[in-house]
């Protein structure tokens, strides 16, 4: 038990760097948060979350490492996670100004989202990144043990996405407070300008990315 602690802390340590680091998750977030209010951003929040169970779910069934090992798999991933990112730029470029009067819930009414589009574009920010197979192939073959029970290693990846799901949650909260909703209501059309502009910047930059 104490060996699966230890397995769990160092998982942690390494994936505590990767939850704060800036991103296409972390944009996401701060656009819905914005844009969209604190229901769509909290639900796109989970999305997130689930899709990192995704890929902790074929790095534990040894299919990472076919998709690392295979340049069309990879590239198939790649280019998909590509368009996505540069659609959802180019939709944030034609947005214009957005009205970010907050509701009784830190909503924008005139924009709500439903859950389930809410929640795709969370899921679908984090599974279309082929990085992240290398990420969680690297530090699963590390840190865990090759013998450690596969039932441990999916408890790992909850824990994992726990924590994903809880940062993103706060961020959301953080982002759709009053005052922080009434300063960005003034520049909504430069915030969904410089948004699109970051989305389509993590696209190409992810264009350039190989397997390696």
């Amino acid at each position: 038990m104490q060996s699966y602690l230890l397995e769990l802390a160092s998982l942690m340590a390494i994936f505590a760097f990767a939850i704060v680091s800036p991103g296409a998750d972390l944009a996401m977030v701060m656009r819905q948060s914005l844009v969209s209010g604190r229901r769509a951003a909290i639900i796109t929040s989970f999305g997130i979350g689930s899709a990192l169970m995704v890929h902790v779910t074929y790095t534990i069934l040894g299919l990472g490492l076919v998709i690392s090992q295979s340049i069309t798999l990879f590239n198939i991933v790649k280019w998909c996670g590509v368009a996505y990112l540069v659609y959802i730029g180019v939709k944030s470029l034609r947005a214009g100004k957005t009205d970010m009067t907050v509701s009784t819930g830190g909503e924008t009414p005139e924009r709500r989202q439903s859950t389930v589009k809410a929640f795709g574009l969370g899921f679908a920010a984090n599974a279309l990144n082929p990085k992240a197979v290398f990420f969680f192939l690297s530090i699963f073959s590390t840190v865990v043990d090759a013998h450690t029970p596969m039932a441990v290693k999916f408890g790992y990846g909850l824990v994992m996405a726990s924590c994903l799901i809880l940062w993103f949650v706060g961020v959301s909260l953080f982002m759709t407070t009053p005052r922080m909703r009434a300063g960005f209501s003034r520049a909504s059309q430069w915030i969904n300008r410089a948004s699109g502009l970051v989305f389509i910047g993590l696209g190409l930059k992810l264009a350039t990315e190989k397997a390696i």
